[in-house]
């Protein structure tokens, strides 16, 4: 490409006389090009934003990696793995677990949960747990012979409790033996020794903590674990430590990343985002398509001045080049333009919040959002490809004119 197409490209573009329906559509191209980048930087910043909200919620209170194995794991195979986990750097803590179902009830208030059985000494440093208690303590001792259990602010408001209230705990093999009439169902007495508030409901209102030996006891795995959380320096590292331990463990275990524990919601926001993606960039393929008929009649206006140009040494390469340029510099504008309103509009919003949420709904102020640069390339990439590719035919249209036809009637 030389400098006189570059030139002639820039003259077609902003030497008119005046303004005609042919420039208007030209314009009208530069403004959806440019709505459609700014739209699309806007939504795709905004998803960043949530992505990120969400991954800090549950990385900050889940473990950031979860050995399991069917049939439980007994002490001496978490010997084992705890002798492969120590010598690891990347490995800040690691705790064995219980889990399982159980009814509470205090009164006349009863929830079925999730209970979770952890050690109060390790758990600190394995989960965020410690960190959202809001109300008592993260332990399971209390001066009287009652255990204790933590629970979340949702299920708290649900039973009607609070700090050194009673909870009894029935758990699914004494709900059965109670239905089928063999004995009247014996429930285990908790008290309520801490409430969190993890800033996830559906884990406030399911989720209640009991220490290990109890839950131990309570579901009959004397001396066995459902599964080993473990938590990192760097949540990043998570899938290069779980290749490490698949290979140095048996095919009996499984090892899963927090993205696996969640791997369902983030599917569902991968898809919307693509989603969102598709759907935004329809907003740049209609101003292609406004450019198309732009450049295309531009191109029937000057058959006299391509002609010329042919007939001056101009080659059909040459033509196609320099309406390909044309095109290009519409998307270039209409990208540039969308950028700069898009960051303006995201500034307004990472400062001054002009988009606000209900605090009382929602665990944040105002909507997310977080400027990536990749999001930029990809921007970019779909605009200045769509435009190209509607510079396409004008060009080939324009180099297919003859000089003979253009000046015939001259």
């Amino acid at each position: 490409m030389n400098l006189i197409e570059l030139f002639i490209a820039r003259r077609y573009l902003t030497s008119k006389r005046k303004v005609r329906f042919i420039n208007v559509i030209g314009y009208i191209s530069v403004a959806g090009i440019t709505l459609g980048v700014a739209a699309l930087l806007i939504a795709l910043s905004v998803f960043n934003g949530f992505s990120s909200v969400v991954t800090s919620v549950l990385v900050g209170f889940d473990p950031h990696l979860r050995i399991e194995k069917k049939g439980n794991i007994t002490s001496e195979e978490y010997k084992t793995i705890e002798n492969i986990l120590k010598p690891n750097s990347k490995i800040q803590a690691f705790s064995a677990f219980v889990t399982g179902k159980a009814m509470l009830t205090t009164g006349s208030f009863n929830k079925v949960v999730f209970i979770r059985g952890v050690d109060e000494k390790r758990i600190v440093e394995v989960s965020g747990l410690n960190e959202k208690i809001v109300l008592g303590s993260l332990t399971f001792e209390n001066s009287n012979e009652v255990p204790g259990i933590v629970i979340g602010l949702t299920l708290a408001d649900r039973l009607s409790s609070i700090i050194g209230n009673e909870i009894i705990i029935y758990n699914p093999y004494n709900i059965q033996t109670a239905l089928r009439g063999i004995s009247v169902p014996q429930g285990s007495k908790f008290s309520v020794t801490g409430i969190y508030e993890s800033n996830n409901k559906d884990y406030d209102a399911n989720y209640a903590y009991i220490s290990l030996p109890m839950s131990q006891q309570m579901y009959n795995l004397e001396d066995k674990y459902n599964g080993i959380e473990i938590r990192l320096h760097d949540f990043n590292q998570a899938e290069d430590v779980k290749d490490e331990l698949t290979k140095q463990l048996s095919v009996d275990f499984s090892v899963s990343t927090w993205y696996d524990l969640h791997k369902s919601l983030y599917s569902v926001m991968k898809i919307e985002r693509w989603s969102a993606y598709i759907l935004l960039s329809l907003i740049i393929l209609v101003a292609t398509f406004n450019m198309l008929g732009s450049l295309t009649m531009g191109v029937i206006e000057k058959q006299r001045d391509i002609s010329v140009l042919k007939a001056m040494g101009m080659t059909s390469r040459n033509i196609v080049r320099l309406f390909m340029v044309e095109g290009v510099f519409i998307g270039v504008i209409g990208t540039v333009l969308g950028v700069i309103i898009g960051l303006v509009v995201l500034y307004l919003q990472i400062h001054y919040q002009f988009f606000p949420l209900d605090p009382t709904i929602y665990i944040i102020p105002a909507i997310p959002v977080e400027i990536r640069w990749t999001d930029f390339i990809t921007i970019a990439f779909a605009s200045l490809g769509l435009s190209s590719i509607a510079g396409y035919y004008p060009a080939r249209r324009a180099a297919s004119i003859q000089p003979a036809a253009g000046l015939r009637w001259e």
